[in-house]
């Protein structure tokens, strides 16, 4: 089945192909992990770049570093339809941000190339967050969503409609280029608002595979070398769609990408070899948008 977001994938082991008819609905193949993040070098490498006049935030470090992981590991950047698997042909990445003076948010959705640096991802988050923040600031999906709840029960038409050609055909660029619900992640900054990390769910509309949560900071007691260490670190509550990776492949992604944030310098530098998923037939994304 052609989809304008995707191709599909047909070199699975014949497993994975069979997982999606067993496991039919997004919160039924649902794994959750919680990973300890060290801050110690995150907050060492962002006081660094803000001495050279670079504001850089912790949510950018770690989107720098799940991008870098992505670029090694072309499944993460997988989904599933209709009990179809496909490879998506283009990254991206949804999340809230806080509008100033109002107690609400908006969701932003960005585009990213899988060799991007670390400055090419803060620049785009940054001129995004200020965008929102400012007063004209409004995305492509809350225009539609204003658009939509204006009208008496066209929310309900319009969204069983969108549910129904994305299950059985496919939704126009201009949809999903929209919809912060077809992303290849979906991570949330739940530090801004001073609480620990959570297991978000997967929306069962649209294609989101993987939901991170960013806990607010703690300091926790860990054992090296049998000496008591005490550790500021950030939880990271992560719920992962098993249909698209099994766990031997998501624990090599973590491992990587936990490796990458002890050492954010390695992200200043474009990376060197992007590895392309087998299935898809494009190595860059079919659309960036500015």
């Amino acid at each position: 089945m052609y989809r304008t977001d995707g191709y599909r994938v047909r070199t699975n082991n014949p497993m994975y192909e069979l997982a999606p008819y067993i496991m039919d609905k997004r919160y039924d193949a649902c794994n959750s992990i919680t990973q300890d993040i060290d801050l110690g070098p995150i907050q060492e490498y962002a006081r660094k770049c803000r001495k050279e006049g670079i504001p850089m935030t912790h949510m950018a470090i770690l989107i720098a570093a799940y991008l870098r992981t992505a670029s090694k590991f072309p499944y993460l950047n997988r989904f599933v339809m209709n009990k179809r698997i496909y490879a998506r042909n283009h990254f991206s990445i949804s999340f809230v941000t806080l509008t100033p003076g109002k107690g609400d948010g908006t969701v932003n959705k960005l585009y990213f190339n899988l060799d991007d640096d670390i400055f090419t991802v803060n620049k785009k988050i940054n001129d995004a967050i200020e965008k929102c923040q400012s007063v004209e600031g409004e995305t492509a999906m809350d225009k539609i969503a204003n658009k939509l709840v204006r009208v008496p029960g066209l929310v309900s038409i319009s969204v069983s409609l969108l549910k129904f050609l994305d299950k059985h055909f496919t939704l126009p660029m201009s949809i999903i280029d929209a919809s912060p619900f077809h992303t290849s992640l979906f991570i949330t900054n739940l530090a801004s608002i001073r609480i620990g990390a959570i297991y978000h769910h997967l929306y069962e509309f649209g294609t989101t595979g993987v939901f991170l949560a960013m806990g607010h900071p703690q300091k926790k007691i860990y054992l090296e070398d049998d000496v008591a260490v005490e550790k500021k670190i950030m939880e990271l509550g992560a719920v992962l769609d098993e249909r698209i990776a099994d766990g031997h492949y998501y624990g090599q992604c973590f491992r990587e990408f936990v490796k990458i944030l002890k050492n954010p310098e390695i992200l200043e530098k474009k990376a060197e070899h992007v590895v392309t998923d087998p299935d898809i037939k494009c190595k860059k994304p079919k659309f960036i948008v500015k």
